[in-house]
């Protein structure tokens, strides 16, 4: 039968499956790539944003600060990082203690940096001080777990 029609002897050769599967893989890949369900970048939390945002994602980070805090500038590189790290796993926010008082005071902010974790839109762990991001790391998958450790 397939004498006749030499093209259809040479369509199941191992190299053929084999690229397909490379194929397969890359389009995955590439999907992940192009539309990760958590943002890359570090967002802007506000008092009105706050609520929309830590209900928008299942896993977020909350960076409490200000401009003339120093211990916050040193913490502000690492969040950044991380939030590259943690893209399409963890989302990563800033709040501005000076410009967004409501929601720095409904969570007893008194002292920054703080971050603040949450889980479906239920704070689940605080961290104060500056902290390097080895520790910041470490807290996330403690407190995330396996939901958000793949690939880092």
């Amino acid at each position: 039968m397939y004498a006749a029609y030499p093209c259809l002897m040479e369509q199941n050769r191992p190299q053929d499956d084999e690229l397909r599967r490379l194929r397969e893989k890359r389009l995955r890949e590439l999907q992940r790539a192009a539309a990760p369900s958590e943002p890359a970048k570090v967002l802007e939390v506000s008092d009105s944003t706050f609520n929309g945002i830590i209900q928008s994602y299942p896993f977020i980070v909350v960076d409490f600060w200000a401009e003339w805090c120093g211990p916050c500038r040193m913490v502000g590189p690492a969040i950044e990082e991380l939030a590259q790290e943690y893209a399409g796993r963890v989302t990563f926010g800033k709040c501005n203690v000076d410009e967004n008082l409501r929601v720095a005071t409904s969570f007893g902010i008194s002292a920054i940096p703080t971050l603040l974790l949450f889980s479906h839109g239920r704070m689940v762990d605080r961290v104060v001080g500056a902290h390097p991001k080895s520790t910041i790391k470490a807290r996330i998958l403690r407190v995330f777990g396996a939901a958000v450790q793949g690939g880092t």
